[in-house]
């Protein structure tokens, strides 16, 4: 009688703690292990790590664990210096040094893409980083009732149990201030989701309105071009780099028409009015469009009243889900797309396959959409470019820069 070898997927399922090498960080930030051949994801390790974890979740080809005791530390480990990182789930990578944050990061990046999409993306021509601390413009916080009154921070990491921050070092000073004091400011009935945005100055918005909380308009100068939004809104976070990501995303290129989909308040569409003679910009969310125009109007007092004409800058009020097809013209000299974290839809990847422009700018947080996207993107398209911008540190995330020329 003979006896088939447990797989290792079944000998997974039936153990609770094993002992780690940590291969890498994967996109998101988890270090990588395995079990006999199995990838193991352990938030909060580091490459070179050798740790003890709990596994908390088992699937037939991979498993999440926990560290239990961290037995060899690795290359560039530190002491996380927020009293909160082991709890919150703000961030990710506090335990590493900014440098090696940046390397593993990048690395990470760069495979998922090329993994998901099989294209040979090439190495970045560039990785930029800022300051790593107090450069975040906007946040969302989370409260929960306590003792008569409130406690506010962020949820811990894959969980909706609140932990309660006093302090957030990766905020800028006018938030951080904010927080320190927001608890004990916020009325009977307070809302148990807050947003919070800086402008310049001394400036700040929340949202929803809270009785005796600021939740006026904000204005931030950004190269030549000042722009107004608030904390209802999407605005690029990193305080140091929004002037870097703008000239990145524009470059020097320069023709007759243009596109950005996607394009929240007019951060990239406003620049490229510069340089393209009629740019068309494409925005769903309706406070956005209304800053957007604001934004156009103030930069460009030329412009038609209506934003629309031959020449200028027009801004269409509409999802560009539900917009695609309705306006875009054949033959773009460019396009530059910034969509949400789930990337590109179905249709806007067809339709950007079926009428390619002559360049084609993909702006991403998110590795594996990008590889989705580039995937088809690719039959038309060559990549030119690819450019890495740290626009969170101390989190597993980075910005990408694609930039693609027709073939």
């Amino acid at each position: 009688m003979t006896y088939e070898r447990p797989t290792a997927g079944l000998r997974l399922s039936e153990l609770e703690e094993l002992e780690l090498s940590i291969e890498k960080l994967v996109a998101g930030g988890d270090g990588l292990g395995r079990f006999e051949g199995i990838p193991i994801f352990v938030p909060r390790s580091a490459p070179g790590d050798r740790v003890r974890v709990r596994l908390f979740e088992r699937k037939p080809d991979y498993g999440r664990a926990e560290i239990l005791e961290l037995l060899t530390p690795g290359p560039g480990r530190r002491q996380a210096p927020c009293p909160y990182f082991d709890r919150c789930g703000g961030c990710d990578l506090q335990h590493l040094e900014e440098a090696v944050q940046l390397r593993h990061k990048s690395a990470a990046l760069l495979e998922t893409v090329r993994r998901i999409s099989g294209v040979a993306v090439p190495e970045p021509s560039a990785v930029v980083a800022g300051q790593a601390w107090g450069y975040r413009l906007r946040t969302q916080l989370h409260t929960r009732a306590v003792h008569g009154g409130y406690e506010v921070g962020y949820f811990a990491r894959r969980s909706r149990d609140l932990v309660g921050v006093a302090t957030c070092a990766v905020l800028v000073p006018q938030l951080e201030g904010e927080l320190a004091t927001l608890a004990r400011r916020l009325p009977e009935r307070a809302p148990s989701r807050i947003d919070l945005a800086s402008g310049d100055g001394a400036l700040v918005s929340y949202s929803p309105l809270v009785e005796g909380l600021p939740h006026g308009e904000l204005r931030r100068r950004i190269g030549s071009f000042e722009y107004r939004f608030d904390a209802r809104c999407f605005f690029q976070g990193h305080a140091g780099l929004l002037e870097q990501l703008v000239e990145v995303v524009v470059g020097s290129a320069t023709g007759e028409t243009a596109a950005d989909l996607y394009g929240g308040v007019g951060l990239f569409a406003l620049p490229l009015a510069r340089r393209y003679s009629r740019v068309l910009m494409v925005e769903g969310d309706r406070i956005a469009t209304r800053f957007a125009r604001k934004n156009a109007r103030a930069n460009f007092p030329d412009l038609p009243e209506d934003l629309s004409g031959e020449r200028g800058l027009e801004i269409v009020g509409q999802a560009v889900e539900t917009w695609v097809g309705g306006g875009l013209a054949e033959n773009l000299d460019r396009i530059v797309v910034d969509p949400p974290r789930d990337g590109l839809s179905a249709a806007v990847r067809r339709l950007l396959v079926s009428r390619p422009p002559r360049r084609l700018t993909y702006v991403s947080c998110h590795p594996a959409a990008l590889g989705r996207d580039l995937r088809e993107l690719s039959e038309v398209m060559a990549i030119e470019s690819l450019v890495l911008l740290d626009l969170f540190p101390q989190t597993g995330h980075m910005e990408a820069v694609l930039q693609l020329t027709r073939r």
